[in-house]
């Protein structure tokens, strides 16, 4: 609502919670030949080149273009922001050097890291990945305000019953506890995340205020 206040529900007001079903984190992946080798050398190269270098989306208002923005406001460097409508062409044009860097979800570049297409920085997240387990974290980076989660969870309509509300969280939880779940989420970068309705909604409106304040800073907004 903070990019596209015309979206006629919000999250935090239409839909009742359910249950927060995993967590999954982006990586910071730059091109080959850019001459940096982490976190610290990409923001010194961003400030003694302001404007000059740019980071791809998946397009305007996706979870990696406001990493990117958050990144920026973080750090006071100046980059400019390319958006992509595919993650496809934008992770192409980051592989022939177009672009630059890229928070994105790790799945999708997962064999290219492997494969030393990409070079991974930085994951957002407090503790390393396993998927990515040689890959520093943003805190080991010195950067912990760049922590964010890409998350999923359950919703419905707003006034559904208590009790059937209830009932699918606890299917849910449930299961979030079996091995093949835990391993079909690990092989995505992904892990399980569970918990009540009630901390699932309060989650959801921490984040829509949050992200809402990096939205109001960085200045975006999408033109009708």
């Amino acid at each position: 609502p903070s990019i596209l206040p015309s979206v006629p529900f919000r999250l935090d007001r239409d839909f009742a919670p359910i249950i927060k079903v995993s967590v999954s984190y982006n990586v910071l992946v730059v091109t080959p030949s850019l001459p940096v080798k982490s976190m610290s050398d990409l923001v010194g190269l961003l400030k003694q080149q302001p404007d000059k270098l740019t980071f791809s989306s998946g397009g305007f208002g996706t979870p990696a273009h406001l990493a990117g923005e958050l990144f920026k406001l973080e750090t006071g460097v100046r980059a400019t922001h390319v958006p992509y409508q595919q993650f496809p062409q934008a992770i192409g044009d980051l592989l022939n050097g177009t672009n630059q860097f890229m928070f994105i979800t790790m799945l999708p570049v997962i064999d290219l890291i492997k494969a030393g297409k990409l070079r991974a920085l930085a994951v957002t997240a407090p503790e390393r990945v396993p998927v990515l387990d040689d890959v520093p974290t943003v805190v080991e980076e010195g950067f912990p305000h760049l922590v964010i989660e890409d998350w999923v969870g359950f919703a419905v309509k707003a006034g559904a019953p208590d009790a059937s509300i209830e009932r699918l969280n606890e299917a849910v939880n449930q299961a979030l506890k079996h091995p093949k779940v835990q391993d079909a989420l690990a092989k995505l970068g992904a892990k399980p995340a569970g918990g009540t309705p009630a901390e699932y909604g309060a989650f959801v409106n921490d984040q829509v205020a949050y992200w809402g304040k990096v939205v109001k800073e960085a200045g975006l907004k999408l033109q009708p």
